[in-house]
């Protein structure tokens, strides 16, 4: 099992520097920030932009891997975001995963004056996303004049990324997807898959469907002729009515169901001092413990 955390991006950067060495000095395989403009409940507070603030984290890291939960098409252009990944990449010395998923329905979606897309469309989006992001993420070949392409909801003429990926043949990608179009996308293109579970699910129907969905994956990939043990599984442990770090007991126990269940990482949030995901510093200090215990 591996372990990551998540590190809103709320704390100016002293602070904010703090948390991402503690995350690595703690023993945390992965670290992960949200990829939104701003979000939720914590709208009216401070939210510093993403790529940045990953990039910032690279250079005063130098074990721990870093990466978006998650990113979308919401408001990024396949062109500009693989430009910036990789230079991110690069400096973070090929320790980026790339979370991606289809982008949800609140600030994000609406705030460039985007329409309100149906379902069907934002996955059709997502897919699009995902196959130019891989394209550009490989880099062109020295004289080959770039990369054109021209879909439904992103275009390029020429674009080009130069230079060799620090990670080959790209950065690994994440997908978020639960339904059967987007379990289809992680066995065409993820190295990994990371799932909240249902929708409003909680307490025991929440790890029911967690359940499901694993399996669904396993179908999926054997229908596409991959091995499901070729895709890693991650987990957040903090989507399913409860907070994972709210004890050492519960996250222990939510580590140990999330194992059972073929999870090959799971992911909590550092804890805040108030409101969503508020907890303790001192759990986080026995999260810290166990997780070197663990196998």
């Amino acid at each position: 099992m591996r372990f990551g955390i998540v590190i809103l991006p709320q704390d100016a950067w002293p602070e904010a520097r703090r948390k991402w060495q503690g995350a690595e000095a703690l023993g945390f395989d992965h670290a992960w920030t949200y990829d939104h403009l701003s979000w939720r409940s914590l709208a009216d507070q401070p939210w510093h932009a993403t790529i940045p603030t990953l990039t910032a984290a690279a250079v005063v890291t130098s074990r721990i891997r870093l990466g978006t939960f998650v990113s979308s098409p919401n408001f990024r252009h396949p062109v500009t975001f693989a430009k910036e990944i990789a230079t991110l990449d690069d400096i973070a010395a090929g320790r980026f995963l790339l979370g991606v998923g289809s982008g949800g329905t609140g600030f994000d979606a609406s705030v460039l004056g985007q329409p309100a897309y149906t379902p069907r469309q934002r996955h059709e989006r997502f897919a699009e996303f995902v196959e130019n992001l891989d394209l550009l993420l490989r880099h062109e070949e020295p004289g080959s004049g770039g990369f054109s392409f021209s879909g439904d909801w992103a275009s390029a003429v020429g674009a080009r990324m130069v230079g060799a990926p620090a990670q080959s043949p790209r950065v690994p990608f994440v997908l978020a997807a639960n339904g059967p179009k987007g379990l289809r996308l992680v066995t065409a293109f993820g190295s990994g898959w990371v799932t909240t579970g249902a929708d409003g699910a909680v307490g025991e129907d929440w790890w029911a469907a967690v359940e499901t969905l694993s399996a669904r994956l396993d179908d999926t990939a054997l229908a596409a002729g991959r091995d499901p043990a070729t895709i890693d599984r991650y987990l957040s442990l903090d989507s399913g009515g409860s907070y994972s770090l709210q004890s050492i007991g519960a996250f222990e126990d939510a580590v140990g169901r999330a194992a059972a269940l073929g999870f090959t990482d799971v992911i909590s949030h550092w804890p805040r001092s108030d409101g969503v995901y508020a907890g303790s510093g001192a759990v986080l200090d026995q999260v810290a413990d166990s997780i070197r215990r663990l196998p």
